[in-house]
């Protein structure tokens, strides 16, 4: 049943709420219909509603520019209660750089130049544009042409466009956007996407007819297979910037590249063996042709995914490497040093800087940018620092309580940070850094925990914790949307595919790598154990 019209001051409105003035409403569907060609529905709307769609004067300067008649419309702009002279003068602008492009185009030198002198100029709108037009009286059409950047100054546009561009310039409670109702509706739909909680796939047709809502099966939170390979704790986990890889370290000092196949099966590619201590930190290559790892205050070593060897080992006499990662070129590298130092190598070895000082705690967290301006590291127990290695800029982000971990998101805007004190904070780093977002609910109290940015445009945040399960929330609202059962010892540290929203790892002290899910996902093999890789149909 439609709502009854209401009343409220001089206004009427629609709906329920009565937010909705009726006068504006039925303008813009009137426009709607209209720019969908139904010319006659649209006007025997404005008859009924009694309500035009513009007022007598913008319809006659309306036509006025598509008829050309520069002067009279200039006059009629004046009547169509436009309250900022600004906004008057800047169309005022665009009709008569119009007039003088016709003008032009029509070989009327003269009278184009009286325009220029007498009309455009005196507005004081853009002298850098009225000099510009100069230039095309007294300038050949090519030399203009070449000596304004590629910009074609003396070609006319259409009155069809000039009007679109009045359009947009003139406020809309004299002209109504083009397609305004479709832009309202197309942000509704956006802002029902934003507020479900557990949207993780991408939208084929949305209907209009519905609001929007996923269900929980969206989320991974069914176990498709233990990975069983490790025979120690482990500690780290992270897939490759393609989805293709997955790459895991232990207390056993192992490092393994696992791949992903086409299927969404699991298979050991390499077992990496020669650190001498476990490995903490894994970085990908930019190509994802290439691994780091890092063992405790050890050694570096950079790895060729394909062939699975050694390439080189970076290390510092006398002091162990903490942590590692990739510059966006792919042609260096960075490490934080037990020295509190932050040091940049080539790759054949060759120290190109150290950034001295306390740029770094053993924290075996390393950020560095995408764009490659930023440096991120723990710089004391409660302060993150962002330094620009080039523009030598520093901002730092100071928590009340004690850093254990902290992961850049994809797009560099944020930066989640893991907290001592049982919760992850999410923080704005474009220009000076905001607080926007707390976490809570997982739980920590002996260990180092990683969480992860992930889902469908990283609109989820997952953390492992010590109570052996996997907590997802929404990024946005802050909910904690799902908790995973199935690991039987610590969680400590989870990775999202970037390829994939859902699948999820986490990696765990009960020495195995779980891969979820959804849950419609049955695999075709049930309890059975092969290279190290457990099949399941969601038991745990």
């Amino acid at each position: 049943m439609s709502h009854p019209l209401v009343r409220q001051g001089d206004d009427e409105v629609v709906g329920a709420k009565g937010v909705v003035k009726k006068v504006e409403f039925v303008r813009i569907v009137a426009e709607a219909l209209y720019s969908l060609g139904y010319n006659k529905a649209g006007a025997r709307l404005e008859e009924e509603s009694g309500i035009p769609l513009q007022s007598a004067e913008v319809k006659l300067f309306m036509q006025q520019i598509l008829d050309g008649k520069w002067d009279e419309s200039v006059a009629t702009l004046r009547k169509i209660g436009l309250i900022d002279e600004k906004i008057v003068k800047l169309a005022s602008f665009e009709i008569l750089e119009q007039k003088f492009f016709e003008l032009l185009d029509g070989k009327n030198v003269m009278d184009a130049l009286k325009t220029l002198r007498t009309e455009l100029g005196p507005l004081c709108v853009n002298n850098d544009r009225v000099r510009e037009l100069s230039l095309c009286i007294v300038s050949p059409l090519k030399q203009v042409l070449a000596g304004m950047s590629g910009q074609d100054v003396v070609r006319p546009k259409s009155r069809t466009k000039l009007l679109e561009e009045l359009q947009k310039l003139l406020p809309p409670t004299v002209i109504i956007r083009e397609q305004r109702l479709v832009h309202l509706v197309e942000q509704a739909l956006d802002l029902q996407l934003d507020a479900c909680r557990f949207h993780n796939s991408l939208v084929g047709e949305m209907s209009l007819l519905t609001d929007h809502q996923c269900g929980r099966d969206q989320i991974p939170s069914q176990t498709l297979q233990i990975l069983q390979d490790h025979s120690d704790e482990v500690w780290f986990l992270q897939f490759s910037h393609g989805g293709k890889y997955l790459a895991s370290s232990a207390a056993d000092c192992l490092v393994i590249i696992w791949e992903v196949k086409l299927d969404g099966l699991f298979c050991v590619k390499h077992r990496f063996s020669g650190h001498q201590k476990p490995v903490s930190n894994i970085s990908w290559s930019p190509d994802d042709h290439q691994l780091l790892t890092c063992g405790v205050e050890e050694v570096v070593r950079r790895w060729d995914v394909e062939s699975g060897e050694c390439i080189h080992i970076y290390e510092k006499n006398g002091l162990g490497l903490i942590s590692c990662g990739w510059a966006p070129d792919g042609n260096r590298i960075l490490c934080g040093v037990t020295d509190k130092s932050i040091s940049m190598w080539d790759l054949e070895g060759k120290e190109l800087e150290c950034w001295k000082g306390h740029r770094t705690i053993r924290i075996s967290d390393l950020g560095i940018t995408s764009d490659g301006k930023h440096v991120v590291s723990v710089c004391k127990d409660n302060m993150i620092l962002l330094f620009g290695w080039e523009s030598k800029a520093e901002k730092v982000i100071q928590e009340d309580q004690t850093v254990t971990s902290f992961v850049l998101s994809t797009d560099n805007k944020y930066l989640l940070v893991s907290l001592w004190n049982q919760e992850i904070h999410l923080w704005d780093i474009e220009g000076t850094a905001k607080l926007i977002s707390k976490y809570n609910g997982h739980k920590r109290s002996r260990f180092v925990i990683r969480s992860c940015f992930g889902g469908l445009n990283q609109a989820f945040i997952s953390s492992g914790s010590e109570d052996s399960q996997v907590y997802i929330w929404h990024i946005s609202s802050g909910e904690l949307v799902e908790t995973l059962a199935g690991h039987s010892g610590t969680v400590n540290c989870v990775s999202w595919n970037p390829a994939d929203p859902h699948m999820l790892a986490s990696a765990s002290d009960d020495h195995t790598i779980r891969i979820w899910g959804l849950n419609q996902v049955k695999m075709e093999h049930n309890d059975t154990v092969s290279n190290g890789v457990h099949y399941c149909n969601g038991g745990t």
